[in-house]
Formats: C-alpha cells, sequence, structure tokens
C-alpha cells in the first residue's frame, strides 16, 4: 500500500500539479467568456484525479499548502498562456478560515506574473458544513475590495447554499451539475432551475449551469434564458484550452410542423424587428469606416462581421468621439483595423427568439448597446435595435388592450389562447385553471347588475392577488368566467388559497338575513322559487403533465371544462383536477379533501 502522505508531500515540494482549464460560455455572445481552473495530480500517481489528491490533503492536514499551490501553478499557466478571458480559481470557504491563510497571498500572484484582478474570480465550493458567515462576508469583502469578483460553486449541492447566497450576494452562482442532468426530461429540475434564474436577475447575479453533456440539456438551458453554461458538451478540460466553440453546437431549437410557435399575446421574434445593414470585414481600416459614415449620413451602425460570423457593432456617434478625442485622431488611427474600436463583443440573438425573451436577455446582461446583432443559426443575418423592441412592445400593449376585458381589464380569450400555443410549442410545463362562479344569476338577479360585478371584480382581484406576473397569467373570458395559466410549481397550494380567501370575501356582499340563511330565495330559469346557497368558487384544473401532451389550447380547453363540469357538482368552494391524459394516474375516481373550502377530487 503506498505511503500516501510521503507522496502527497512529495507532489507538494516538487510541484508536481497540472492545471486543466474548462471553458465557460457566454450563450447570448455564443463565445468563450471564461475559464475554470481544475487541477490534475501526476498522471503516474493514485491522486491524479482531483477528488484523492483533496481527499489525502484534507487527512493529512495539508489542504491550505495544496490550495495555494494550486492557485500559484493556475496563475502562472494562465499567464503564460496569454489567455484573455476571466480565470475561475477554486476556493474552499473552510480554507479560508484556517490561522495559515495568508491574506493578499493571491494579489501578491497576479502582480508577479502580470494578470488584472479584475480578470479573476474566487470561486468558493462548499461541501462540509460552515457556518461562520460574518467571516465569510468579510472574506467576500476582503476579496472584492481587490478586484476581484465572487462566484458560488455548486448551488443545491452545498450544506447551506441558499444561506450562502443571501450572505455573499456573488456576482455568480453555478447550478450544481445534478439539477441540469436531464432536467428536459424532469419538470421538478427545470421548475428550480428556473426559479433560481428568476432570483438571479432580481439580484443582478449570473448563472452559470454546470455539467452540460447534452444538446438536450443545453436546448432547455437556452429556453431558460440562462445566460453562461459549462460542460463536456462545449468542452472537456484540458491543459491547453480550447480557444473557440464551434458554431453548430449553439444551434437554435427548431420546431416541427406539429409545434409550430404561436407567437404570445400577438407577440413577434426578433425576426419581425430585423433590420438589414450592410456589414464591414472587421479588417476594413478605420479611415474606410470613416469614409462610409462621411457618405451616409443616415448610416448609424456598421456591423462587423468576417466569414458569416459578427464581432462587433460599430456605433457612429460613438466612433467618431473616440476619433476624434485627440487632435492627430485619423492621422494616428487611420490605417488601423476597425476591430481596434470594438469595446464589447455584441449580444447575438437567434431570430426565432421571441421579444419577450429577447427583453429578459438584454436584461439579464445589462446591455446598454443599443443594437445587437440577429442571427441565423449563429450566422449574421441583420441588427436589432432597443428603439423597435421597444416600439414592438408598444404595439402588443395596444393590440391586448383591445382584446382586454371592459370590467376588469384582464386579457381576453384571443391572447390567453395565443400563449397557451406559444408555451406548448416551446415545450414549457404549465398547469390550467378554469374559475366560475356558482349560483351567480340568481344572486345578480335579487343583488342587481352593479352588485355582480362587484363580485366579478372581487374574484378578479383575488386571482391576480395570488397569481402574480412571474407565477402564470390571469385572463377573463367573459361574465363569470376566467382563466389562469400557471407557471409556477405550486399552483394547488395556490389554488386552495384563493377558494379560501373568496369564501371569507362573499359574506360582505350579502345582507344579513341572506347571510344567516345561508344564501337567498329566488326564481330558477324555470321561474320556479327556489333557494340558493351562497356565491361559491368552482376551479377546473388541468396538471402539467397533462397540458404537455395536448396539441393546442382547444385539447386544453376541453380538459378544463371537464374539469369544471366536475367541480361544480361538489358544493361549495371546490377544484377539481383532471388527469385524464397522465399515465401516473389510475383509472379509478380519486377523492381527496384537503380544506372544509377546498374541495379536490381527480378524474382520469
Amino acid at each position: 500500500m503506498p505511503d500516501l502522505r510521503k507522496e502527497i508531500i512529495n507532489i507538494l515540494d516538487a510541484k508536481l500539479l497540472t492545471p486543466h482549464f474548462q471553458p465557460i460560455v457566454s450563450l447570448a455572445q455564443k463565445k468563450i467568456m471564461g475559464y475554470e481552473a481544475l487541477i490534475r495530480g501526476p498522471s503516474d500517481s493514485s491522486l491524479h484525479s482531483p477528488f484523492n489528491l483533496f481527499t489525502t490533503a484534507e487527512r493529512f492536514n495539508l489542504s491550505t499548502r495544496l490550495e495555494f499551490l494550486c492557485r500559484e501553478i493556475t496563475i502562472q499557466q494562465y499567464a503564460d498562456l496569454g489567455i484573455k478571458e476571466k480565470l475561475f480559481i477554486n476556493a474552499s470557504p473552510l480554507v479560508l478560515l484556517q490561522p495559515e491563510f495568508k491574506k493578499g497571498e493571491t494579489l501578491r500572484l497576479l502582480d508577479q506574473y502580470g494578470v488584472n484582478p479584475r480578470s479573476v474570480i474566487i470561486e468558493l465550493t462548499e461541501h462540509k458544513p460552515a457556518d461562520n458567515y460574518e467571516i465569510m462576508r468579510a472574506s467576500a469583502k476582503h476579496y472584492r475590495g481587490m478586484g476581484f469578483e465572487i462566484a458560488l460553486d455548486d448551488l443545491g449541492a452545498g450544506y447551506s447554499g441558499l444561506r450562502l447566497w443571501a450572505e455573499l450576494l456573488p456576482e455568480y452562482v453555478k447550478i450544481d451539475k445534478h439539477f441540469i442532468h436531464s432536467l428536459h426530461d424532469d419538470l421538478v429540475k427545470l421548475n428550480f432551475v428556473r426559479s433560481i434564474q428568476s432570483m438571479a436577475v432580481s439580484l443582478n447575479c449570473n448563472v452559470i449551469a454546470e455539467g452540460i453533456e447534452t444538446e438536450e440539456e443545453f436546448k432547455a438551458i437556452e429556453k431558460l434564458g440562462i445566460p453562461y453554461a459549462q460542460g463536456y458538451y462545449f468542452a472537456r478540460p484540458t491543459a491547453v484550452p480550447v480557444e473557440k466553440i464551434g458554431s453548430s453546437l449553439f444551434t437554435t431549437v427548431e420546431r416541427t410542423k406539429d409545434h409550430k410557435t404561436v407567437p404570445l399575446n400577438n407577440a413577434t421574434t426578433a425576426l419581425d424587428i430585423i433590420r438589414d445593414v450592410t456589414p464591414i470585414s472587421a479588417k476594413t481600416i478605420i479611415s474606410d469606416v470613416m469614409n462610409l459614415f462621411h457618405h451616409n449620413g443616415e448610416l448609424t451602425i456598421l456591423p462587423l462581421v468576417d466569414d458569416n460570423m459578427a464581432s462587433g457593432i460599430i456605433f457612429r456617434d460613438k466612433f467618431l468621439t473616440k476619433l476624434f478625442s485627440s487632435r492627430y485622431g485619423i492621422d494616428l488611427h487611420g490605417k488601423n483595423p476597425i476591430k481596434t474600436f470594438i469595446e464589447n463583443t455584441p449580444l447575438c440573438i437567434d431570430k426565432n427568439m421571441p421579444i419577450d425573451l429577447v427583453s429578459k436577455q438584454l436584461t439579464s446582461l445589462m446591455c446598454n448597446d443599443p443594437a445587437f446583432i440577429i442571427t441565423d443559426n449563429g450566422e449574421y443575418m441583420g441588427i436589432g435595435t432597443l428603439l423597435d423592441l421597444l416600439a414592438e412592445f408598444t404595439r402588443q400593449q395596444i393590440d391586448n388592450a383591445k382584446h382586454a376585458n371592459p370590467l376588469t381589464l384582464l386579457p381576453g380569450s384571443v391572447p390567453i389562447n395565443n400563449q397557451v400555443n406559444q408555451l406548448l410549442a416551446n415545450l414549457t410545463p404549465f398547469g390550467f385553471g378554469y374559475f366560475d362562479l356558482d349560483n351567480f344569476k340568481p344572486f345578480n338577479d335579487v343583488y342587481s347588475y352593479d352588485a355582480g360585478d362587484d363580485i366579478i371584480k372581487a374574484v378578479a382581484n383575488t386571482l391576480t392577488q395570488y397569481i402574480p406576473a412571474e407565477s402564470g397569467v390571469v385572463g377573463h373570458i367573459g361574465g363569470d368566467d376566467f382563466i389562469v395559466i400557471f407557471t409556477c410549481n405550486d399552483w394547488l397550494m395556490r389554488c386552495e388559497n384563493i377558494l379560501e380567501t373568496f369564501k371569507n370575501l362573499v359574506p360582505a356582499y350579502y345582507s344579513d338575513k341572506d347571510i344567516k340563511a345561508g344564501g337567498i330565495h329566488t326564481e330558477n330559469r324555470a321561474g320556479e322559487k327556489c333557494f340558493f346557497p351562497l356565491v361559491s368558487l368552482s376551479i377546473g384544473l388541468v396538471d402539467p403533465v397533462s397540458t404537455s401532451q395536448c396539441h393546442s389550447h382547444v385539447d386544453i380547453a376541453d380538459l378544463a371544462s371537464e374539469a369544471k363540469k366536475m367541480a361544480k357538482k361538489i358544493s361549495g368552494n371546490s377544484l377539481f383536477i383532471n388527469q385524464r391524459m397522465s399515465a401516473r394516474i389510475s383509472d379509478d375516481f380519486q377523492a381527496v379533501a384537503h380544506k372544509p373550502t377546498a374541495k379536490l377530487h381527480v378524474v382520469n
């Protein structure tokens, strides 16, 4: 049996470690934005793998020494290779708390090898309990003070990942590969990642999806708007890192004829706002670019494209300002290629991306440029501008207003149907609810149409209270009929809360006499005197598994109508879930009581 202590000390003394670099890819820009440094031991050693290496170091109390050596070798190799993209360096929180930890050592190494601290991200990896959050916050503040950004690794796998996220507010958060593996086939994983991305946007944090190995996983995280990705699908870690990712790997998801994309609420895609702007080569000399602007006063944007791939955008105002900011600007720069004026890689948007997702991409990247590139399978196609994007949103809002219900101002059947069809086309999981009032006509007859309108508005207010925009869409399709599209996980709990809240609201619309009686006496549709209980709410629901097997809003509406009819057979506030298309539900009727006011029935 080998003497592991002697072996690891020998490795440390002789610095027998090799850094490997795995690219982290920007999905919006379709290029490498940085590299994570991963350490390997000697190839002929049992400590070659990182797991064995770091586990053995910890066993013999050599973790801190190993980590600093890894950092030194990594930074040296990063500098020697002349890498310009960001460098992600792993750091264990427990090592940061050790007495032998040397503050400022990383900064010293960067200075020694001529690396800008702003190129480095300290990636905190937590696999053991660490509850000293005060020291963790101080460490993060210390690193940021030296110009470093912070990344939190393996979110979802650690002991207190969300707590650390809240405490440290890192610039980057990496989702553990467990949640990426086969997420396109796992509704729970899909919604978990969607929630993380939503929280990250609100915290101005960038999400990196780790462990992407298949095209299906890539497409799934791309649809969710995750800005960065890492995994074998793009490249494995290598001692000499790959410099470019093949454009074919970024091919946008294509729809079959059975899944044709239908625009959301009459929304459009990037293709509908495209401007046909003839590009120039990035090798074009600056004096020629100056002549182009000089002879065409309406030309404000020049995309730089070579071999059908865009590398930059030149904006007239910025170009002229920079060129003439010095007295001899044209003489100094005139013969240089225009690519020397490129400050940022342009945002590239596929032509088929819906307008709302284009907006999310721009927001998540905090992009301030007035234009972006529109591509077809990664190749240059044209230009999109923020002004055109804003104009399209304005048009959509006006169009949506035409279809809004005049009483509640909620969207009507046309935008709701369009959204359902788009969710189906994008393979996005969602639940569906049909909300209908019971005993509403008798109430209307006795208490007047104004009182009936008040009840309808109470339903609308309750629904929008429990279904905010980030959780779904509420529609009013006429009379006392409402539709809800649920894009959240807890749709059932929200429905139960809606029923409970509505039950408590209803008595305020009746007289004390009718409340005491539990209802009203009036004529039915046949003219016969009958007793009608207090107004209640019936909900017909279709679960996400069943909606995913439908082809259009018509199929889903049929299932929801069936469920609503069953719910209305139950007295009082009730709901009924139609899971007829779900293979996971048995052939028998099942009844499950949740609350006195929220009765749940499931049907096949």
